[in-house]
This record gives structure tokens, C-alpha cells and sequence, in this order.
């Protein structure tokens, strides 16, 4: 019995053994070979057929591109609109209007006007080439600050509020304790003020005793009578285009563009009561009473066609464009008054 134990355990033994050797050979045999080939390989392309091997890769340059983003320089900056909020210095050009000037800005024209009185004196037609007006940041009132204002009689002044004027960021107050310096310049937001309207007095015909002083040389007595208009307009001059002045609060009127030496007509069939150098700036002007409660005034012209006195119909020749008095280039500053007040042309003209 012990014999027969003593044999099994060594076949046992044995047969462990075997199964480690053969573990043994299967780990480190493939290692070998592939040394030894490694040591005795031929070139692939001698050891395996031309049907055996994998198709060749394309050359580089045969390959499809791919496509790729990529950036593109730009050599124009696009700057955003971002709100301002100091005032900016701009300088007067030939052709340059008080409405022209504001429509660029995005503002309104009293606004432009109120901000400069010093050198308008609410007078529109006061601009001149080289002049520099200072356009505030938005509409409202930029007033210089003075001994004695204080934020509530400023507001009150120009119909405003106190916390809008505070609150306003280019104004840089210290809102704990807001100081105003006298000199310093504030914006009053959405405030406003009356200004002095420039215009030139036109008599009516059958005044007599016109003081030419005041008006100018171009005013004079007229008799009664005389032609009288139908209360058709047609326009001035052969175009129908503005090149200035609109109309507005400020500019009573409408600034049509001409040429110099172009023609003016008669709007309407009347009676001339103002031909010549008229004040304020108008330069040659021409005024027609109509006989039926309307007047139409021609400023700015280079020379005057008729004279103070003379029954003229609707077209004819009255002066020629130009560009004098007080004004930046060649346009017809025109007006249409009514029982002595003042009418937008574009009403009672027909559509250019």
C-alpha cells in the first residue's frame, strides 16, 4: 500500500512539472523567434508573393485635401455705436447747417443751437466756415454752470429734473453729494429754453412809413393794390431738393438748393414789398405780400430782379441764387407767412 502511495505522489510531481515547462515554453519561445528572425529575415517583398501583399498606400500629394477654417485678416476696424456721453468740438464747413450739422449727431437742432449761444445767439443763419460748435451728447440743454445756480434753479430754469440732471453719467457727479463748479459745463437731459427768433419784418402793401433802418435798405412804402395770388404755390426754383435748413422751431423756413445765378420765380402772382439788403443776415431778399392774408420771402440770393412796389405774376423772373448774408454756400432760403404768422412751405407746395 505504501509503495502504491509513494509512486503516485512522484507521477503526480512529474506531471506538475511537465505542465510548468511547457507553461515555460509558450511564454518565452515566440520571443526567441522573432529575435532569431529578426537576426535572418529577408525583405518582406522576397518573402511574400506580390498577390499576398496589401494594397499600397496613395502618395501624399495624391490625397484629397481636407477642408480647414481659417481667418482671414481684416484691415478695417468696424467700431460698434456706443452711446456718448461728453460733448464733442465740430468745425463749421462750407454748406454746413445748424439742421444738417444736428441731423449727423442724432440730434435735434435747438439742441445744437441752445449749446452754442455764444456764438449763434440763437441765430441759425450765424454759422460760418471755420466756426466751432460744440454739439452736446444728447438732447437738451449744455449749459455752462454759474455763481449762484443751484441743481434745483438750473432744472427749473430749463423745465427739467434734478435727478436726471445728477443721474446723467457724463455729468461724473459724485451722487452722495453732487457739487457743481461755477464754469463747468453740465447736461441738462431732455431740458429746453425759448430762444430769440430771427426773422425779417415784411410789411404788408398799403403800409406806409416803412423805417428802412430797421429792415434794411430793401424795404419801402407800398400803395394798395396790385396783383393778387390764387393761393397756388408752385415751387421757386427748378429743384426740389433741401440743401441746409429744414423746418423747424428755430429755422422758419426751408433752404432750397440752387446754383448760383439760378433762376427765382414768384411763388405766387402779388405784390413786391421788400427788394434788397435786408438785416439779420438774409443778405438780397425779396418779399411778395399776396394779397390774400399769405407773404413769401427769397433770401440769399446773388442779385434781385425786381423792385419794392412791382405787381409780379406766379413764375416770373424775381433774383437769381446766390449766397449772401449769413450763409455757408448757395441755397434759397424760403418762407411762407400767413396773417402774419409763419407756415411750413412743405404744406403748400406741391410734391416735388
Amino acid at each position: 500500500m505504501k509503495s502504491w502511495l509513494y509512486w503516485l505522489s512522484w507521477g503526480i510531481a512529474l506531471v506538475l512539472l511537465a505542465v510548468a515547462a511547457l507553461l515555460a515554453w509558450q511564454r518565452f519561445a515566440p520571443r526567441q523567434a522573432v529575435a532569431a528572425g529578426a537576426e535572418t529575415a529577408t525583405p518582406l517583398a522576397t518573402a511574400v508573393s506580390p498577390a499576398e501583399q496589401p494594397p499600397a498606400l496613395p502618395p501624399l500629394a495624391q490625397t484629397t485635401p481636407r477642408q480647414a477654417l481659417y481667418r482671414r485678416a481684416s484691415l478695417k476696424t468696424e467700431i460698434p455705436d456706443r452711446p456718448r456721453y461728453q460733448a464733442v468740438e465740430y468745425t463749421v464747413k462750407r454748406g454746413d447747417s445748424v439742421f444738417g450739422i444736428a441731423a449727423e449727431f442724432g440730434l435735434e437742432p435747438e439742441t445744437v443751437l441752445w449749446a452754442n449761444y455764444d456764438v449763434l445767439k440763437d441765430d441759425p443763419h450765424s454759422l460760418s466756415p471755420g466756426m466751432v460748435l460744440r454739439i452736446p451728447p444728447t438732447d437738451g440743454v449744455y449749459y455752462q454752470w454759474e455763481e449762484g445756480d443751484t441743481l434745483q434753479s438750473v432744472a427749473d430754469a430749463f423745465e427739467a429734473d434734478v435727478d436726471d440732471i445728477v443721474n446723467w453719467i457724463g455729468n461724473d457727479f459724485d451722487l452722495t453729494d453732487p457739487q457743481v463748479e461755477p464754469g463747468q459745463w453740465v447736461m441738462v437731459p431732455g431740458g429746453h429754453r425759448e430762444f430769440q427768433q430771427w426773422i425779417v419784418p415784411v410789411p404788408a402793401r398799403g403800409m406806409a412809413g416803412v423805417s428802412t433802418g430797421v429792415y434794411g435798405s430793401g424795404a419801402c412804402s407800398v400803395p394798395s393794390g396790385g396783383l393778387y395770388g390764387s393761393g397756388a404755390f408752385i415751387w421757386p426754383t427748378t429743384n426740389h431738393t433741401l440743401s441746409g435748413n429744414d423746418y423747424w422751431s428755430g429755422h422758419l423756413a426751408i433752404d432750397i438748393g440752387v446754383g448760383i445765378g439760378d433762376p427765382i420765380v414768384a411763388a405766387d402772382s402779388g405784390v413786391v414789398v421788400f427788394a434788397g439788403w435786408a438785416t439779420g443776415g438774409y443778405g438780397y431778399t425779396v418779399a411778395i405780400d399776396h394779397g390774400n392774408g399769405y407773404q413769401t420771402l427769397y433770401a440769399h440770393n446773388s442779385s434781385i430782379n425786381v423792385s419794392c412796389g412791382q405787381s409780379v405774376r406766379q413764375g416770373q423772373l424775381i433774383a437769381l441764387g446766390g449766397s449772401s448774408g449769413n450763409s455757408t454756400g448757395p441755397h434759397l432760403h424760403f418762407e411762407v407767412r400767413l396773417n402774419g404768422g409763419f407756415v411750413n412751405p412743405w404744406y403748400v407746395l406741391p410734391a416735388p
